[in-house]
């Protein structure tokens, strides 16, 4: 009889935290689209294979890249540090760390390196490895999640800032903060532009759920970017009758689009970081019950699944790649740099940087 008593207050004490303890997300219901799946132009393969890899030292976390005129690749690790390697080379050295969380990257004219910076905001680094910060601020709002870029011809820069509420710094990294808010879908994700002769930093557009790679059409007349909670690709036009406006380039995908860039043969590379979850996707309104989700043990909630996936869009959205690795053995990958011999495929957590040859 005593063991029984012990026994419901432990479940009255377990019920209570499941319902009430305080969590920093507050789920808005929303209605996800069906997912298809691995069906169609996502049909099933094993396309990405054979991969081959660049060491990354003790380091981790590829998660995106960038080439300059000169033809030297850079990428961006966990630990903040950027590493280099001069065209020709088959080895990665490093160079400079930011000491925060670099994310996306791209060279200017002058070959300045432009990194959004998860932890610091927008940063350009200097051929000599100088680290100045352009923006941290837009608006009056903190810029608290730095994601992804891209320049325009003009020496603008459009990037996006993934969450205003979840901070990547002061909530466990990137990947938890990305978790918590697509668990939440409150829409914190901005794209914002930074004007590099008035040094101002304007909100092109709010509300977006999680948003996430950025990349400028290849005629400069729009940008597109990746709303990660919507499962989608948009586009927001900046010239011509369309200006100002939004529209769907693709949706409706079965994975979690990540890094966006423009391909070197026209169209565009995206990665998709991790098939959907079948879990939020069912629960996506039902508010309460993500919210349950939140406060279970870190083991027990729904978690990025290991598969390597990355997809080649056409302008209008068709897709026209589908490469994949079901095995997840080069896992979380984030995006593509194109070069003529190769594609490099960013990864949010793998320990080296892969490459598949082109020829």
């Amino acid at each position: 009889m005593k063991t029984g008593k012990i026994l419901l207050i432990i479940l009255i004490i377990i019920g209570a935290y499941l319902l009430l303890w305080p969590v920093p997300v507050a789920p808005l219901a929303w209605q996800a689209p069906k997912n298809a799946g691995f069906v169609d132009d996502f049909a099933l393969n094993s396309a990405l294979l054979p991969l081959h890899y660049i060491d990354i030292k003790d380091d981790y976390g590829p998660e995106d890249l960038a080439i300059d005129s000169q033809g030297t690749i850079v990428v961006s690790l966990h630990s903040g540090a950027l590493m280099k390697m001069e065209k020709g080379g088959a080895a990665l050295m490093p160079w400079v760390n930011t000491t925060g969380r670099p994310l996306g990257l791209e060279f200017d004219a002058s070959d300045n390196l432009i990194v959004a910076d998860a932890y610091l905001g927008l940063l350009s680094v200097s051929v000599l490895g100088e680290i100045t910060l352009l923006s941290n601020r837009a608006q009056g709002i903190a810029i608290r999640y730095a994601d992804d870029l891209d320049i325009g011809d003009d020496g603008k820069i459009y990037f996006s800032d993934a969450s205003t509420k979840f901070s990547a710094q002061t909530h466990q990294g990137t990947l938890s903060s990305s978790l918590m808010d697509i668990l939440e879908h409150g829409g914190h994700g901005r794209l914002l532009m930074y004007d590099p002769d008035t040094k101002l930093t304007s909100t092109l557009l709010s509300g977006l759920n999680f948003a996430n790679g950025v990349a400028l059409s290849h005629d400069q007349r729009s940008v597109l970017f990746n709303e990660t909670g919507h499962y989608r690709v948009m586009r927001y036009w900046l010239a011509g009758d369309k200006k100002g406006q939004t529209e769907t380039v693709i949706d409706n995908l079965p994975g979690f689009p990540d890094n966006l860039a423009r391909s070197s043969s026209q169209g565009y590379w995206l990665g998709l970081a991790s098939p959907r979850s079948n879990t939020l996707d069912a629960l996506s309104d039902w508010p309460f019950l993500r919210k349950v989700i939140q406060r279970l043990p870190a083991f027990m909630r729904p978690k990025a699944k290991a598969y390597g996936h990355v997809i080649k869009l056409s302008e209008g959205g068709q897709v026209l790649l589908s490469l994949q690795d079901p095995s997840g053995a080069y896992p979380l990958t984030t995006g593509v740099l194109e070069t003529p011999d190769f594609l490099y495929i960013s990864s949010l957590s793998a320990d080296k940087l892969a490459t598949k040859a082109l020829k």
